[in-house]
């Protein structure tokens, strides 16, 4: 009998050793040649972006095969546009004034962790970032989502191979067990995980250098300047966008008194659902697990499913189903991140009250990601963006769209940082520039020789003397 365990903690150590000595002849190559191996690969992901979106939805289960194009285009022609030009290897910057010069260095292999929620698109961006960088990267995937991993790991090293670069720079572990990926995180030189919180801590407790995320609550506020309709579109298609399986998606709408009926009606006539009664008490059934995590019978399932796996009919033509709620923490389940097509409703009095409960909110789940603020009023968003604890405040944009940096201006991302008070070593949207060193070469200024010459008595008395004698000629 075959122990997979041992057979997983094996080939993590071949592939991190292989990937060691490819690693070593890439990082030489220079930028030009780096940079025409990194265009390659997304050139052959973004073709291929719809046969990888099929396979992760047919796998997986989760979210919309169209969705997850597009996710798949972002990690490889968006993430390539931003990163094409950004200089990542050898002499980055020189100062002749300061004499500094500073130099990229790569951090070698990173040890690459896969969701099941967004598997395609993570290995493509991950990969990109990584040798764009000068490293090589081994994957450990989450284990229902291997088989479509694997197909996009293939296909990259497809083009590395015709691009004349070793293979090895990146793979994948075929047998994928706890053990295995322990061991993969512990003998990488940099982890780069994306998961669930179980799987970033592990990254963090193995004594690697860690890159992690941390769970999503978005609260999405609907100031009384906002435009409703507007807003109620943009968390529409952001919620339901693949399944709401992105974790910067709207978890809680916070409407205003002023306001809330206007955002019911909106809601509605766009295809909400407000769940009441019996029809709310089967859904909160099958909403968890026994220990209070997300039942992944729901995750990335669309209304009509959830509706059929709690037993409820809902009208044709919903998307999404909302609880009104007045709590937040354990007891209330809507009050914490859901990664499918459910979302908590809120009344507040007004942008006080509203800052009170999304602190509640973020705190109880969400600390140090992201926050969603329609409004047209920009003092309120200001205060919003100087106090609350996360690391994107995102305004009058769908938040998914908005985090990942599909409809603003932020980094093209599937590694969405928190921040130290997120229990995050960035509140990035990780980018090339996280993996990689820099080391600098400082030259003597002269200051040393300045502050070590032996002080001189001065006659302040005979200069200022002299001083006037002068003024006195002058005059």
């Amino acid at each position: 009998m075959v122990d997979k365990d041992l057979l997983s903690i094996q080939e993590s150590r071949s592939l991190v050793r292989a990937a060691r000595v490819a690693q070593a002849e890439f990082c030489q190559l220079g930028q030009e040649r780096i940079d025409a191996v990194v265009k390659a690969i997304a050139e052959a992901c973004a073709a291929q972006a719809e046969e990888l979106a099929a396979l992760a939805h047919e796998e997986t289960g989760y979210g919309k095969t169209q969705d997850k194009k597009v996710k798949n285009l972002l990690a490889s022609e968006k993430v390539y546009a931003c990163i094409k030009d950004m200089k990542t290897i050898g002499v980055l910057r020189e100062d002749p004034i300061s004499k500094i010069t500073e130099i990229a260095v790569p951090v070698g292999v990173i040890a690459g962790v896969v969701p099941s929620t967004n598997p395609t698109s993570t290995v493509i961006y991950k990969t990109l970032i990584s040798l764009k960088a000068g490293n090589a990267i081994v994957f450990t995937p989450h284990p229902a989502a291997k088989k479509c991993i694997a197909r996009t790991v293939e296909i990259i090293k497809e083009t590395l191979h015709r691009c004349g670069v070793s293979p090895d720079l990146v793979s994948s572990v075929s047998v994928p067990t706890l053990e295995g990926s322990a061991e993969l995180m512990k003998i990488a030189d940099l982890i780069l995980a994306t998961g669930g919180p179980g799987m970033v801590k592990a990254a963090y407790s193995s004594g690697t250098p860690a890159l992690g995320v941390g769970a999503g609550n978005v609260p999405a506020y609907i100031e009384r300047s906002a435009d409703v309709k507007d807003a109620v579109t943009k968390i529409m298609a952001s919620k339901t966008f693949d399944n709401g399986t992105i974790c910067a998606s709207e978890q809680s709408i916070i409407a205003e008194k002023v306001n809330a009926d206007a955002v019911k009606r909106e809601l509605i006539a766009q295809g909400a659902f407000f769940l009441e009664g019996e029809n709310l008490a089967k859904v909160k059934a099958i909403m968890e697990r026994g220990n209070g995590s997300m039942n992944p019978a729901i995750v990335g399932r669309d209304a009509q499913t959830i509706a059929r796996l709690a037993g409820i009919t809902v009208p044709a033509g919903t998307r999404l189903l909302v609880s009104d709620e007045v709590g937040v923490g354990p007891k209330f389940p809507f009050s914490k991140e859901k990664l499918t097509a459910l979302i908590a409703f809120y009344v507040v009095e007004d942008w006080r009250e509203a800052c009170e409960l999304c602190q509640a909110l973020l705190h109880n789940c969400g600390i140090g990601h992201s926050l969603a603020i329609h409004s047209n009023n920009p003092d309120v968003v200001r205060e919003f963006g100087l106090k609350k604890p996360v690391s994107r405040i995102l305004v009058n944009t769908p938040s998914t769209h908005g985090a990942v940096g599909l409809s603003t201006a932020l980094f093209p991302s599937l590694t969405l940082g928190c921040g130290a008070i997120g229990g995050s070593a960035t509140s990035d949207n990780v980018t090339p520039m996280n993996l990689l060193n820099v080391r600098r070469v400082a030259y003597d200024t002269g200051s040393s020789a300045a502050a070590s010459a032996p002080a001189r008595n001065i006659d302040i008395d005979a200069i200022a003397s002299l001083i006037v004698a002068e003024l006195k000629k002058a005059l």
